[in-house]
């Protein structure tokens, strides 16, 4: 159905005669005539009878009016959910219990006022394609994955570096230490059952154990992150990696041990990924507190294919 033909029919009806009508809307008398006649036509009813005192709504007229208004407002309301900054800003993240979830946690308290719609794509690749398509805003990704490189119309700012510490049980070797190079890493199993090939993490890891050559155990399988602690923290030779940020809760009895990383300290990289063309102003409002939040530490490493 023409939506101005519509917007026509209701203009007259409040009017009560064409030629104001025409006036209101801008338009000459002749293109208000020829619209009422092509929506009556595509209705198969009259929806005004004419006289010397204006236009007058049919029965079938009265019945159609506050079916037309309704066709109005839902353009309205269809136009407004896309009008840039009216809808939340849909930004993605790769675990809510980790670092990106808590910057994003700590940019709703600086501006609360903005409204987010937080999603967990598999990985970066598919997050990096969601910003391309327009389906997400942004996300907060390592990025780009090795032997990938991100679409030229999708940009990438570093954003965090997040130190990586040991978790260990109470029983393993290094489970006294305050601190641990990675150096002192070599010979021991680091147990990674989710650093898997083809995504981020996995690569992170993997050229994580290959500089400083340590042990990473990727074999299966990987229940999730509830068994992966109980089996470390009864474990007097398995360790895994952990980000200093990231939100772990574990029962007291496990005794559980976070060693920080120096000398270097390994860092992941996060980055800010998004779509060069995207005119959501709380975009630039976020990509501008993140920006203005980030300081490289000092002796940190990181792979070189991070952005």
């Amino acid at each position: 159905m023409d939506l101005e033909a519509v917007r026509t029919f209701v203009a007259i009806s409040e009017a009560g005669q064409f030629q104001e009508a025409a006036a209101d809307l801008s338009v000459t008398q002749q293109a208000v005539s020829k619209r009422v006649a092509a929506l009556e036509k595509s209705l198969g009813v009259r929806l005004f009878t004419r006289s010397a005192r204006g236009a007058a709504l049919t029965i079938d007229g009265q019945a159609f009016l506050p079916h037309a208004r309704a066709l109005l407002s839902a353009e309205e309301r269809a136009i407004a959910s896309v009008r840039p900054g009216s809808r939340a800003l849909r930004v993605d993240v790769i675990e809510r219990r980790l670092a990106p979830a808590g910057l994003l946690r700590a940019f709703h308290y600086a501006h609360p006022k903005i409204e987010l719609d937080v999603v967990t794509l598999p990985n970066a690749d598919a997050a990096v394609n969601a910003v391309r398509d327009g389906m997400i805003d942004a996300a907060i990704r390592a990025v780009p994955r090795p032997g990938t490189r991100l679409p030229e119309e999708v940009m990438a700012a570093r954003i965090d570096d997040e130190p990586t510490q040991l978790l260990t049980g109470p029983a393993h070797a290094l489970a006294g230490e305050r601190t641990a190079a990675p150096s002192r890493l070599v010979g021991h199993r680091i147990w990674m059952p989710t650093a898997l090939p083809g995504t981020e993490w996995g690569a992170y890891y993997t050229d994580l154990a290959a500089e400083f050559r340590l042990t990473l155990d990727t074999i299966g399988p990987g229940y999730g992150l509830e068994p992966l602690l109980a089996t470390v923290a009864g474990s007097a030779t398995l360790a895994t990696f952990v980000g200093e940020r990231s939100d772990l809760a574990w029962p007291a009895d496990y005794g559980l041990r976070r060693i920080p990383l120096t000398s270097p300290t390994p860092v992941y990289p996060h980055a800010l990924v998004w779509h060069a063309d995207n005119p959501h102003p709380a975009l630039a409002a976020l990509r501008d507190h993140l920006v203005a939040g980030y300081e490289p530490p000092a002796d940190a490493w990181a792979p070189r294919w991070a952005r």
